[in-house]
């Protein structure tokens, strides 16, 4: 490669992005320690560090796989071959898990080799994102007269999501489907006839709810399922079971303050948030350091979120603009429903806070996400730079993903 390309091509990453995405990294490996060093020792008799050193070799993971899809051309992901694999690999991976998985907190949701465990729920959403924005790029001239070009790729994401609510786990079936659904939207397709299909899957599900429901009836509305949404609507009438860990989320946010109690000095750490390095790690960053750690957590997550729409909005392909929608989606509604979960906003759903929370998979798949965001960047302002400089005035005009 040529030294002067290859300068331009160094100089055009999004820094910025990358060094939020490092820095909020880095701190959740800070803060796991922090928040799981109890549950260690007294509840899995291991090493105080022995979630830290799991997390620590996810990182060093996923900083490889952000290197191989910072350098790797996006527009790769967008050809049939790739496609066709992800077509094949995401059912078939949810299938097998289900059937051969390892069952944990009442979910068949991992593939389990050795200490390490696999979760494809979590590459589902990476892979979803990359099919149904490959489909949708390829497809968008017809999308504009005709939507049943999109009926295919829909009722796709749909079989999908049963299957990972089959687990059982609907926090990342809700997730996939607002993450889809928003890349649905945001694509070149008729608003008119997308809704006319809306309206025919609604009586679909209507028509198909009597059976769904003979068959998952027990499931659905399982007791134990019940007791969770009743925790979640009146905790303190619950405070020794379902609203245990809520409540105890209400005493770690109260017990922090607005400077906190300190870098390791959390009370509620001590058996009271039974899921304090993962789900309740923001109740440990609130009562240990405050409203000020709570807010560094919140701003980086946002400007990471709202760095992924600027390149989408800036980026002149649609797969890329596609793309970097559904990452930035994908991070904020995860963070949403985790920071929804603690302050009972919404129901407790076990869904990990990005890049902070403790979770290989989910940091693996993140940083996998943001390597793919900062090469799509990095072709997009390559092209307003140094190839088409005059494009800078016209790339909204010639924007199809916001149309």
């Amino acid at each position: 490669m040529d030294k002067q390309l290859f300068k331009k091509i160094i100089k055009s990453y999004d820094y910025p992005l990358i060094i939020a995405v490092f820095l909020l990294s880095l701190f959740g490996l800070i803060m796991v320690y922090s928040a799981s060093m109890i549950t260690a020792v007294v509840r899995y008799h291991t090493a105080s560090d022995y979630f830290f050193q799991k997390q620590k070799w996810a990182l060093i993971l996923g900083t490889i796989a952000f290197l191989v899809t910072a350098f790797v051309p996006y527009k790769i992901y967008a050809t049939k071959k790739v496609l066709q694999f992800i077509f094949f690999a995401l059912p078939i991976s949810l299938i097998l898990v289900i059937l051969i998985g390892y069952t944990a907190n009442n979910a068949t949701s991992w593939f389990k080799i050795g200490s390490f465990g696999i979760q494809p729920a979590e590459f589902a959403k990476l892979g979803l994102i990359v099919y149904l924005s490959g489909v949708f790029a390829n497809k968008q001239k017809k999308l504009h007269h005709s939507a049943k070009d999109a009926l295919f790729p829909i009722y796709y994401m749909l079989f999908i999501c049963i299957l990972i609510a089959a687990q059982p786990d609907f926090g990342t079936a809700f997730i996939i489907f607002v993450i889809a659904s928003t890349i649905i939207v945001c694509s070149a397709i008729s608003k008119k006839l997308l809704f006319k299909q809306i309206l025919f899957l609604l009586f679909l599900c209507l028509l198909a709810s009597p059976f769904v429901l003979s068959v998952w009836w027990d499931e659905i509305f399982s007791e134990e399922r019940l007791s969770r949404i009743d925790g979640f609507l009146h905790p303190f009438e619950h405070a020794e079971d379902e609203g245990f860990q809520l409540i105890n989320s209400y005493f770690a946010i109260a017990n922090g303050g607005l400077k906190g109690l300190g870098l390791g000095q959390s009370i509620q750490k001590y058996g009271y948030l039974p899921e304090a390095h993962t789900d309740f790690i923001m109740a440990v960053i609130a009562e240990e350091l405050g409203l000020f750690g709570v807010m560094f957590v919140l701003l980086l997550l946002s400007f990471i979120v709202l760095r992924g729409l600027l390149l989408a909005r800036k980026c002149q392909d649609a797969f890329g603009s596609l793309l970097a929608i559904g990452i930035s989606t994908m991070i904020a509604i995860q963070s949403f429903v985790n920071l929804g979960g603690l302050t009972g906003l919404i129901p407790i759903t076990g869904v990990t806070l990005p890049f902070v929370s403790y979770g290989g998979s989910s940091l693996v798949l993140l940083m996998l996400s943001v390597g793919v965001l900062a090469n799509i960047s990095m072709f997009a302002k390559y092209e307003l730079t140094y190839k088409r400089p005059s494009a800078r005035k016209n790339f909204q005009k010639n924007h199809v993903s916001f149309h």
